[in-house]
Parts: C-alpha cells; structure tokens; sequence
C-alpha cells in the first residue's frame, strides 16, 4: 500500500484549485473596496490557498481511514 491519499482526491484538489484560481471567478473579487481595511482580491487569493492546503492535509490524514 502506499501512504498519503488516493489519486482521485489529488486530481479533486488539483481541478478544484484551477476552478477557483480561474480568471472569471477572480474577476468577482478584483473590486476598489475593502473588507475590514482588508482589499478583497489578495484576501481572496490566500484564503483559497490557505484552504487547498487545509483540504489537502485532511485528505493525507484520512488516507489511510478509508482504504
């Protein structure tokens, strides 16, 4: 057996981030104003990329679970 997650769930992973980083849905957050001082576009940005990385450190520790 090998360890980390199934292929399927990293092909999941990696689709979802190209759907997400995708120019039009950027597009909805590329705007002049601000959220708490905060500009929408980079909170955005690391929010996805902070939750691709979360999602993909839940799928390497349930790997072996569900096998």
């Amino acid at each position: 057996m090998t360890d980390g997650p199934r292929a399927s769930v990293l092909i999941a992973l990696a689709v979802l981030g190209l759907v997400l980083f995708n120019f039009p849905l950027l597009r909805v957050w590329d705007q002049s104003a601000t959220v708490f001082g905060l500009p929408p576009l980079p909170t955005a940005l690391f929010a996805i990329w902070a939750g691709l990385i979360a999602l993909l450190a839940l799928a390497s520790e349930r790997g072996d679970d569900e096998r």
